[in-house]
């Protein structure tokens, strides 16, 4: 049995459409939720949605398929709200930059959205510094927004720096507690400095999701081992309420989540933190992107590979 792929963030993005893709789910927002929900933040910011009306915004990406993910997007939230869009890709692994940011120097942009992976975030950040482009005005995407970003370009040269995140770090919350008290302190885990960070976090969400739509399918298929259909059909039904997560000991670690063969994705929500110097600190209220916008596109992009392959979209037994 095919056994369904959980992929917070990774695959395609037109994913998110079940009847088309029904293996494949990008809990718990997509790429292109997240890139419009950048834009919200970056009009937050600027005092509105009609402030960005003659802005000027670069998107300084990976040159990659993954790197490239947001241009349909941006492209289409920059038409509709007036800003002027300016792309500047990063060849691979990006650990050299100085021509891109002599670039952003002479554009002169409000706001540099920074589409990273790997080395070239730290690189991005510390290189903003250089050439004096405040941080307060980079929003990154979530492989932008690490501790091991913000590290690597020097803790004080990544302060006032915003990144997108579909959960928020720190070990605070109760499942965390709970786990470094059953798990590092029985001596099972591994290293203690990650207990916490927005990665580390993710991977406990990854793991609770998986864990809660096993549990779902066990409630119609019988408590035993589940096939890849019936856990397919766990993460379609899935709902977690606040109260479910507070009970789960997440708290506001991310935000409550509902799935369906038509939406794989769930909410699209995506929440900012910003880089004080030490750490990461929640600077937003979850945010959500043009959901019209976003879903017509995922439409249309799922609708044309299905063409393409000549497959039959349709909702699948539930």
């Amino acid at each position: 049995d095919k056994i369904p792929l959980i992929t917070l963030g990774y695959g395609r993005t037109d994913a998110s459409d079940g009847r088309v893709f029904p293996w494949v789910f990008p809990l718990m927002t997509n790429y292109w939720s997240q890139a419009s929900a950048i834009v919200r933040f970056i009009a937050q910011k600027e005092g509105g949605l009609s402030k960005l009306n003659g802005r000027k915004i670069v998107l300084l990406y990976h040159d990659s398929a993954y790197g490239k993910e947001p241009h349909g997007i941006l492209e289409k939230e920059s038409e509709n709200l007036g800003f002027s869009l300016v792309k500047i890709p990063v060849p691979h692994p990006g650990n050299e930059q100085q021509s891109q940011w002599m670039r952003i120097k002479k554009e002169q942009p409000d706001w540099v959205i920074l589409w990273g992976w790997g080395v070239m975030s730290g690189t991005s950040i510390k290189t903003a510094k250089k050439i004096g482009f405040p941080r307060e005005k980079m929003g990154g995407n979530w492989w932008s927004g690490a501790e091991v970003d913000t590290l690597a370009a020097g803790p004080s040269a990544s302060t006032g720096y915003y990144a997108a995140s579909m959960n928020l770090s720190g070990d605070h919350f109760a499942v965390v507690k709970e786990i470094r008290k059953y798990v590092y302190e029985t001596g099972k885990g591994d290293d203690e400095s990650y207990i916490g960070t927005v990665l580390w976090n993710r991977g406990v969400v990854q793991a609770m999701l998986t864990a809660e739509a096993v549990r779902l399918a066990q409630t119609k298929y019988g408590a035993t081992s589940m096939t890849g259909a019936q856990v397919r059909w766990g993460i379609e039904n899935l709902e977690l309420t606040q109260s479910k997560l507070d009970s789960l000991g997440f708290g506001d670690m991310v935000p409550p989540i509902k799935v369906s063969c038509e939406n794989h994705e769930g909410p699209g929500l995506v929440r900012f933190q910003q880089w004080d110097g030490v750490k990461w600190v929640a600077a937003s209220d979850w945010i959500v992107g043009d959901k019209q916008l976003v879903r017509t596109m995922v439409e249309e992009s799922a609708a044309n590979y299905a063409r393409e392959k000549n497959l039959t979209p349709a909702c699948l037994d539930r």
